[in-house]
């Protein structure tokens, strides 16, 4: 809540975190906070993102410790597993709280 009354103000959306708030990263986010896993193909299909940019994103969340890549084969082709980290599912469930709080308090 901000100091205006409870009224949302930009500093509240200052605070954001904005390795979550990009929103190729938030749908990225988004979808593994629900499922234990994905692989790369399953993601660049419900993103719509190219491999490229998804890459890119995912190297980003990895980064800050949120998002945990595992590459294995499946037979002879290359597979790349995608999980949100203890870290991550923290990061993802206090953003969420953070955007109900930040909606919540919007005068009607």
């Amino acid at each position: 809540m901000s100091e205006n009354g409870g009224n949302p103000s930009l500093s509240d959306l200052a605070d954001l975190n904005r390795i979550v708030h990009e929103p190729a990263r938030l749908a990225i986010m988004a979808l593994l906070y629900v499922i234990e896993s994905a692989d790369f193909t399953f993601l660049i299909n419900q993103t719509g993102l190219t491999w490229g940019n998804l890459s890119a994103h995912i190297s980003k969340l990895e980064g800050a410790g949120y998002l945990e890549v595992e590459k294995s084969f499946k037979g002879k082709r290359p597979s790349t597993t995608l999980r949100l980290t203890t870290q991550g599912r923290k990061a993802f469930h206090d953003y969420a709280q953070r955007m109900k709080q930040l909606f919540k308090d919007v005068p009607a």
